[in-house]
């Protein structure tokens, strides 16, 4: 979601230490996700991760005095929650028992070229040339990046990659669609009531369809360890230290983790779970990032007219 707008200070050591810290956390809850829902299934593993984020958040939003303004706004957060955390978290969950956790992170940094194309078609912004051209060069890297999984016939775990990639791509949609309605329908609702709001009408949604498909037999430790890492730090503590980089830097700087998650979901993925890192991946992944680089304004092409 995207927060009112702050005004930007200085990199500070500490601000550059919290950028990277949040980069490393959301990097790694594409593992985490992986883990729980090899036991959970795609759908608990949401519901049980947006429930723990609610539990964290929710004392925070209280403690700050905001259960007013959750009570006033509580239909528009409560479907942002839907499109923001419900459906994005369920698709990558089931994404991630069939693709590596690599290729779902890179996957994932294209939020903001479909955010760039719903804002162009929802709220009218149109991107300029420059825009254009990064919107382009984004959608061929992803379009290189899953051609070689993009197979629709059944592997060996029954479901074949294609329905993976698709879902993963849905979740991005989601995300870029909730993009927009916050800054249609939640504009100046304080971040912490959006973020812990949405948490809540997540799990309000997910509820019925997680315990319908409950595991028979009781989850792991381990797998309750990862789903309570996803859910408590992952979720909660980063939605505060996002919300930290958004008051230091402004929302356009802060946005700019995204492009660095994917660094930090491919090492832990060669490293802790033993998943190849290829070079067409490494060289599309580059792709994908220089033109949400450009789709997002972030940088701009001089074009001659």
């Amino acid at each position: 979601m995207t927060p009112a707008a702050a005004t930007p200070t200085a990199l500070t050591p500490t601000v550059a230490l919290e950028y990277v810290l949040l980069a490393a956390i959301w990097g790694a809850s594409f593992m985490f996700m992986r883990q729980a829902a090899l036991e959970f299934g795609p759908m608990p593993t949401a519901a049980v991760r947006v429930t723990l984020a609610a539990l964290c958040l929710l004392p925070l939003m209280v403690a700050r005095g905001q259960w007013p303004a959750l009570k006033k706004h509580w239909r528009p957060v409560f479907v942002c929650g839907l499109l923001n955390s419900a459906i994005p978290f369920a698709c990558f969950s089931f994404a991630l028992l069939h693709i590596s956790t690599g290729l779902s992170s890179i996957l994932n940094a294209t939020v903001p070229l479909f955010g760039a194309l719903v804002a162009w078609a929802w709220l009218n912004e149109p991107p300029g040339r420059s825009r254009l051209i990064g919107l382009a060069i984004g959608f061929i890297g992803v379009a290189m990046l899953a051609w070689d999984k993009a197979s629709f016939k059944p592997n060996a775990s029954g479901i074949a990659t294609g329905w993976a990639v698709l879902a993963c791509l849905l979740a991005t949609l989601s995300y870029a669609v909730a993009a927009s309605f916050t800054r249609k329908y939640l504009t100046g609702v304080p971040p912490l009531t959006s973020a812990a709001g949405s948490q809540i009408g997540a799990a309000l949604g997910l509820a019925l369809p997680a315990l319908w498909l409950m595991p028979a037999e009781m989850p792991s430790l381990t797998a309750w360890s990862s789903m309570l890492a996803l859910g408590a730090i992952c979720t909660g503590v980063a939605y505060v230290l996002y919300f930290r980089l958004i008051e230091q830097l402004g929302p356009a700087r802060a946005l700019t983790v995204t492009f660095t998650i994917p660094v930090f979901a491919i090492i832990y993925g060669a490293v802790l779970l033993g998943e190849a890192v290829t070079l067409q991946m490494l060289l599309c992944g580059a792709i994908v990032i220089c033109g949400t680089v450009l789709a997002t304004g972030l940088v701009k092409l001089r074009i001659s007219s």
